[in-house]
Parts: structure tokens; C-alpha cells; sequence
């Protein structure tokens, strides 16, 4: 599932392409694509005719576009496979096109494609600027509203596993199994280490390492392990070459030559080193 950099890859694209535009006309292909529209599709592509888009924003894995003439947001989910692409008008309708918006200035169409359907799209109301389904989920560690502080406290009051703390979106929003690997093994934190037992200086070189992970693979415009992930125009990212942990069962650690380790993690995987990163007793 695409994490914080892959969205915030699309989320600029949508910046950069589609604010600023007036929607023509909405078309629902697939149903499920806007399953949590309670309305109904019809009512969807209604509201959404001869309405502007203001901006782009994002929190955590969540996007969202707030409109013209009320307080109110086309929220987007990408799920496993869900792509928002920017397209000529004229150009071939996807295979998996699940919802196309097309623009008064005639210009690219804004499509959401999806081969799995397990991304949504739907309308929704702002609460203080965020989408009121997803206003319970915390601030992202790049938002400025982001409390170090409290985040801190909350997470030594947890009393669980170091990770599954990181993948916790009431705690913290956007790290997904890929990128909390990649910092544990920047902070040497088995991802096993209970919560409490962390002090305030390792939570904040804990947070460094997730903001520096994040940060270098937003700048190679995310990790693609397939044809699924890409940005509006497309293009994969290529982050996937510098991962230090996460896939590379069995190679050498970068840092001390120790082969990488694979673990069984809440139905997933979880690498790390067995030197840098030793499981607590």
C-alpha cells in the first residue's frame, strides 16, 4: 500500500495540474469506487459539476481536494492499487478507470484508476480543515501541527511494540511497513522493543530517522515494487534502491555486513539486522 511519500508524490502532481480548475463533468465507471459515498455515485458526479478546485492536501496515506461554494472536500483513498493520473482527454480509457473528471478548460482529465477497487473515492465535509472520516487520525511528521512532545508521551504510555506503535494511525499518520523498517534500522531499534522503555532523546532520534527515510524516498518519488504505484503522470519511483533493511532478506547489512534478517509481523514481514538491531530479552 503506497505510504507518506508515495501520496505526497501524487498529492504535489494534483497540486501542480488540477488546482485551480473547474470540473465540467464527473463519470463513476465502477461503484465501488465511491462505496463510501453514502449518496450514491449519481449524486457524487452531481455535486461535483461546475465546482473549483482550491488545493491539494494530505494527511498520512489520505488525500483530499477542497472545492468551491461550501466547506466541503473530495477526499481519495489509493488503497493497493489506486492510481489518480493526469491524461489528455482524448487519450484511451484505462482498463481499470473507476471515476474520470473532465475540466471547463478542456485540458487534462483527473482519472482514478484502480485494478483491485480497494481505493475509494467520495465527498465529504471539513472539520477544522480535514475531512470529517478521517479527522480522528493523527497528524503525519511533517505536518507543523505535529507535537513531538505529546507524541512522546503518548507512545512510552502505549506499552507495545516499538512498530506497532509506528503503524498505529491514531498516533501517528503516513509510516507504513516499508519506511518504520527503514527507520528502525537508521535508529538501531529492534522493531520487537517495548514502548516504555524508550526515552525521550531515542524517541526523538526516532523521529529523525522516520522524517530522514521519508524524506529521501520523496525526493526519488517514493518506493515502486510494481507497475501499480506511480505518480499522476505515471512515472514509478525508485526508491526501492536505496532500501538498507526492508526486502533484503539475506543480504549484507550496510552498515556492520550482517546477513538481513526476515521475521513474521502481524500478518506481514519485518527486516532487520541481528547485529544493529538486537531483539530485547
Amino acid at each position: 500500500m503506497p505510504e507518506l511519500p508515495e501520496v505526497e508524490v501524487v498529492r504535489r502532481g494534483l497540486a501542480q495540474w488540477v488546482v485551480g480548475r473547474e470540473i465540467a463533468a464527473a463519470e463513476v465507471l465502477h461503484p465501488r469506487a465511491t462505496r463510501r459515498h453514502a449518496p450514491g455515485a449519481d449524486e457524487f458526479a452531481a455535486r461535483l459539476k461546475g465546482r473549483a478546485v482550491l488545493s491539494a492536501e494530505r494527511r498520512g496515506k489520505y488525500l483530499w481536494l477542497p472545492l468551491s461554494d461550501g466547506d466541503e472536500a473530495l477526499l481519495a483513498h489509493l488503497g493497493m492499487s489506486g492510481q489518480l493520473l493526469v491524461v489528455a482527454p482524448d487519450s484511451p480509457l484505462e482498463k481499470h478507470l473507476r471515476v474520470r473528471l473532465r475540466f471547463e478548460d478542456g485540458g487534462p482529465d483527473l482519472r482514478f484508476v484502480d485494478q483491485r477497487t480497494f481505493g475509494h473515492v467520495m465527498l465529504s465535509p471539513l472539520v477544522a480543515g480535514v475531512p470529517e472520516p478521517i479527522a480522528h487520525i493523527a497528524p503525519d511528521p511533517f505536518e507543523a501541527v505535529f507535537d513531538e512532545a505529546e507524541f512522546t508521551r503518548r507512545l512510552r504510555a502505549r506499552h507495545t511494540e516499538i512498530k506497532r506503535a509506528l503503524l498505529d494511525q491514531s498516533l501517528i499518520s503516513g509510516v507504513g511497513n516499508i519506511y518504520a523498517d527503514e527507520a528502525l534500522w537508521i535508529a538501531r531499534l529492534h522493531w520487537a522493543r517495548a514502548t516504555q522503555t524508550l526515552t525521550g532523546p531515542k524517541v526523538a532520534e526516532l523521529l529523525t530517522a522516520v522524517r530522514t527515510v521519508m524524506g529521501a524516498a520523496l525526493e526519488q518519488g517514493g518506493t515502486s515494487f510494481d507497475s501499480l504505484y506511480v505518480d499522476v503522470n505515471g512515472e514509478s519511483g525508485y526508491f526501492e534502491r536505496s532500501l538498507e533493511v526492508y526486502g533484503r532478506r539475506d543480504l549484507p547489512c550496510s552498515r556492520c555486513g550482517t546477513a538481513i534478517r526476515r521475521e513474521a509481523f502481524m500478518n506481514r514481514s519485518s527486516y532487520s539486522c541481528p547485529r544493529c538491531q538486537r531483539r530485547p530479552r
